[in-house]
């Protein structure tokens, strides 16, 4: 069995910013619980002084939305999958996060099983398809995780036409001239002058006449 990643304090901290209990950043980063708080407990948190361990602990559970809460009268997410509660009344991320969380689906594209961390935010970036196209639908037979690469392979864009537009678009040349106002000092008119450019004779024919008289 190979050994377990070394994580760094960057990668505690972006899990950290994620989650809301040390064991919820252990799943947010793919690693076991006692891996993670050993790391964690020699970091500090510049701020406090504590280690990053004692401060993203969370034995109350504050902040954690109730959702998230096997405790209490909080839906199970059995009802919502099997279809006896309305998904439409929960954000769609939470769930997403609680099937992942709680082993309903594995956090990877289920179709060339990508699952490989961004180094921006550590989380490995995937779309959850819904097969029937029903968004509202999360019974286990309709739902799987596909990368972006097999999403549009199979299913359908992942940007739409004026996002790749935005993404690939640079500033045309002839946006920008109008705003350029040229300044000559003496010496570089003195040149200009010398080589019959300095304004005096304009001919707007001139296919080389390539100084702007504005």
């Amino acid at each position: 069995m190979p050994a377990a990643k070394p994580i760094s304090k960057e990668m505690c901290l972006a899990a950290m910013n994620k989650t809301k209990s040390v064991k919820a950043a252990a799943r947010y980063l793919n690693c076991s619980y006692q891996h993670l708080k050993r790391y964690m407990k020699l970091y500090q948190d510049e701020e406090t002084g504590m280690t990053l361990f004692d401060k993203h602990k969370n034995q109350s559970g504050k902040g954690i939305p109730k959702f998230l809460s096997s405790k209490g009268k909080e839906p199970a997410l059995l009802d919502i999958i099997e279809g006896r509660i309305d998904a439409s009344s929960f954000s769609p991320e939470k769930i997403k996060y609680r099937l992942i969380t709680e082993g309903y689906l594995e956090e990877e594209c289920s179709s060339c099983g990508f699952k490989e961390r961004r180094v921006t935010d550590y989380k490995v970036p995937l779309i959850l398809n819904f097969k029937d196209k029903n968004k509202k639908n999360y019974n286990k037979d309709n739902i799987h995780f596909l990368c972006y690469n097999c999403y549009f392979l199979y299913v359908d864009n992942v940007f739409t036409d004026k996002d790749i537009e935005q993404l690939e678009d640079h500033v045309p040349l002839n946006n920008t001239t109008e705003a350029i106002n040229f300044e000559l000092d003496d010496y570089h008119m003195q040149r200009l002058k010398e080589l019959g450019l300095d304004g005096d004779k304009k001919d707007d024919d001139d296919p080389y006449n390539l100084v702007s008289y504005k």
